[in-house]
C-alpha cells in the first residue's frame, strides 16, 4: 500500500503533510536566530534562576571562546554532560555545539560502570558535571580519556552571597555532595568569566555532523549511543512545531519541564521546539519530589506541561497539586510510555486540560507521531508528524494491511545516521529498504491513527494468543482503587506462558479477586491475570517507565 497516499487526507485542516526541514542546516542556526528574535524573553529558570535568551546567548558564547581557547578540543570531539534540569545545562549544550562539539547526554544518575561505559565508548576527552556526581567521576577518570572536567554547583547562576549560602546548604547541611578529589578541574563560572574575555571563532557545523550522541538506556543490553545530527534534530523540531501551533503561541507560553534534558524527549521539545519558538521552560530539578514539585508549580502561570504517565499519576493523586489555578494550561503532552486512558481521563478531571500523546523513541530525535491538540483520541499516539512514513510488518517483513497488528517501521529526516561505531546493530535496525524498525507492535487505524499494542519483547503468549501487556494495564488502571501496574508474562506449564500483574494499591482494601473480578467483565478470559502480586512501589527507569524487564527477571529467579 501506498502509505503517503493513505495518510494525505488523515489530517485535520492546518497541518501540512509536508514541511520544509531544510529551512534551518543546524541546531546552532535555531539557536543563534532565537537568542535574537527573543533577546529579552525568559528562556529557562529553574531552582530560583531565569536566564534570558540574550543572557544564554552570552553564557554559551564565552563557554564556547573558552573551550576553544583554554582546552585541546577540536570540532568532533566529544564533550559528557551530566547534571539534572539546571539552567547550567543549556548553556553546557548550546556552548558546547558553538564549539562544534558532540554532546554526549550523560544520566546523572548513573552507576561508575554506567559512566565508564558511555565515556570510553563515545570516545568523551571532556566533561561538564554537577558537583553532586563529580566523586563518580574522580572513580572513573583513571579508567577513561577524559582530560577536561568542569564542575558547576546547583546555585552557580545566584549572585554571589546566595550562590554561596545555597551551595553551602547543599554541602553540608543537605550533605547532597558526597567528598571528592578532582585538583585539575575548573569550575563553570571560572570557565564563563575568562571566557567573556575571550573570542569564539565561528564553527562552520554542517547539516550531517553528529550534534548529540544520545545513549539508549540499555535496558535490552548494552546501552548504545545514537548518533543524531543537526539534521535529525531540526527536521523533528519543525515536524513537531506545526502539530502544536493551533495552541503554542510565539514567545508568550509557560513551560513546565520536569523531564530531564539529558533525555531525547525533553531536550527536543524544550531546546528545540520551545527555544525555536521563543518561549519559557521551568525546569525541575527532581520531580519526584512532589511536594517540592508542587510548591514550585504555584509560582508560575503556566501554560503547557511535558510529562509521562507515571508522572500525572503521581501529581493527581497529590491533593496540593489539585488544588492549583490551572486556569492558563492549555497544552499537555505525554511521551516517554504508554498513556493510560485513566490516567488521561484523571488528568482533564483535574486540570481541566486534554492530554496528547505522542511517540517515539531515542533513534528518532524522537517524535514519530502525536495527536492533533484538536482531535485527540485517547489510546492512540496519534498520527505521523509532517515528512513523515510509517507502516507495519509481520515477522516475515511482508507490510501488513490496515487493521492489523505488526511491527511498526518508520522512514523520515529524524531517523538516526546510526548507531555510534556499532554498523552491524544498525544493519539490524533497518529494514533492506531503508525502514526502521522501532520493535514495537502497532495497529494503523482506518482513520490513521495509530495503537502501539506492546513492545515485540514484551508480548505475552498465551495458548498460542498474543496477549499485551499495555492492553492489561490499561484496564488494572481504571480500577478507582489502583494507581499503578505492570503486566508480565510468567512461565505456565498448561498454556505456555501465563499473565502475571504488580499492583500498588491507593487502598489497602483492594484484593486480587477484586482484580480479577474487574478483568472478568472486561478481558476476554486468556487476558485476565492468573497471578497477581500488590508492591508499594513499581521499579522505574530514572525517567519514570516502569521497568517490565525487572518485574519478568525478579519473577524469572524465585
Amino acid at each position: 500500500m501506498d502509505m503517503a497516499r493513505f495518510f494525505a487526507d488523515k489530517y485535520p485542516s492546518g497541518i501540512p503533510r509536508e514541511v520544509d526541514v531544510d529551512e534551518y542546516s543546524t541546531m546552532l542556526e535555531v539557536f543563534e536566530r532565537a537568542v535574537v528574535r527573543f533577546a529579552d524573553r525568559p528562556a529557562f529558570s529553574g531552582v530560583g534562576v531565569t536566564l534570558s535568551y540574550q543572557q544564554l546567548d552570552e553564557y554559551s558564547r564565552a563557554f564556547a571562546a573558552w573551550i576553544q581557547n583554554r582546552t585541546s578540543l577540536r570540532p568532533g570531539d566529544r564533550i559528557a554532560i551530566q547534571m539534572p534540569n539546571l539552567p547550567q545545562y543549556p548553556v553546557a549544550v548550546f556552548g558546547a555545539l558553538r564549539a562544534g562539539l558532540v554532546v554526549v547526554n550523560t544520566n546523572p544518575l548513573y552507576t561508575t560502570r554506567e559512566m565508564e561505559h558511555q565515556f570510553n565508548d563515545s570516545g568523551a576527552r571532556a566533561i561538564v558535571v554537577l558537583a553532586n556526581m563529580a566523586r563518580n567521576v574522580e572513580l572513573v577518570l583513571p579508567n577513561t580519556g577524559l582530560e577536561h572536567v568542569i564542575v558547576t554547583e546547583i546555585a552557580d547562576f545566584h549572585r554571589p552571597l546566595k550562590r554561596k549560602v545555597m551551595n553551602m546548604a547543599v554541602r553540608h547541611i543537605k550533605k547532597m555532595v558526597p567528598a571528592y578529589s578532582l585538583p585539575d578541574a575548573v569550575p563553570l563560572n571560572r570557565v564563563l568569566k575568562e571566557g567573556h574575555r575571550l573570542d569564539p571563532e565561528p564553527v562552520q557545523s554542517q547539516r550531517d555532523d553528529i550534534a548529540v550522541l544520545q545513549y539508549t538506556g540499555g535496558t535490552t543490553g548494552v546501552a548504545k549511543g545514537a548518533m543524531l545530527t543537526h539534521g535529525n534534530l531540526v527536521s523533528n523540531l519543525l515536524q513537531v512545531r506545526p502539530m502544536l501551533q493551533e495552541k503554542l503561541e510565539e514567545g508568550k507560553e509557560t513551560v513546565i519541564a520536569p523531564l530531564p534534558l539529558y533525555h531525547i524527549y525533553s531536550f527536543t521539545m524544550n531546546c528545540g521546539v520551545m527555544l525555536d519558538t521563543g518561549n519559557h521552560s521551568v525546569l525541575i530539578p527532581n520531580p519526584r519530589d512532589i511536594p517540592g514539585f508542587v510548591s514550585e508549580l504555584r509560582k508560575w502561570r503556566f501554560t503547557a506541561f511535558l510529562g509521562l504517565n507515571t508522572l500525572f499519576v503521581a501529581l493527581t493523586n497529590n491533593e496540593a497539586f489539585r488544588q492549583l489555578d490551572f486556569s492558563n494550561l492549555k497544552i499537555t503532552a505525554a511521551g516517554g510510555m504508554a498513556l493510560t486512558r485513566a490516567t488521561a481521563e484523571r488528568w482533564r478531571e483535574v486540570t481541566g486540560c486534554d492530554v496528547t500523546e505522542g511517540y517515539g523513541l531515542t533513534e528518532t530525535s524522537p517524535v514519530v507521531t502525536l495527536n492533533p491538540l484538536s482531535q485527540t483520541q485517547i489510546g492512540t499516539i496519534g498520527l505521523p508528524i509532517p515528512g513523515t512514513l510509517v507502516k507495519t510488518i509481520d515477522t516475515g517483513g511482508l507490510d501488513q494491511p490496515i487493521g492489523e497488528a505488526g511491527e511498526l517501521c518508520v522512514k523520515g529526516p529524524q531517523v538516526m545516521k546510526g548507531y555510534w561505531q556499532r554498523p552491524e546493530e544498525t544493519a539490524k535496525s533497518f529494514t533492506e529498504d531503508g525502514w526502521f524498525r522501532t520493535g514495537d507492535m502497532a495497529v494503523i487505524q482506518e482513520d490513521g491513527y495509530i495503537r502501539i499494542v506492546d513492545r515485540k519483547k514484551d508480548m505475552i503468549l498465551v495458548s498460542g494468543f498474543n496477549v499485551y501487556p499495555n492492553e492489561i494495564e490499561d484496564v488494572i488502571t481504571g480500577h478507582p482503587k489502583v494507581l499503578e501496574c505492570a503486566a508480565v508474562g510468567v512461565p505456565d506449564e498448561k498454556s505456555g506462558e501465563a499473565v502475571k500483574v504488580f499492583v500498588v494499591a491507593s487502598d489497602s482494601a483492594l484484593t486480587a479477586e477484586d482484580i480479577t473480578e474487574w478483568c472478568r467483565e472486561r478481558l476476554t478470559g486468556y487476558k485476565i491475570p492468573r497471578h497477581i502480586e500488590f508492591r508499594e512501589e513499581l521499579p522505574k527507569t530514572n525517567v519514570g517507565k516502569i521497568l517490565r524487564r525487572a518485574l519478568r527477571d525478579e519473577t524469572s529467579n524465585q
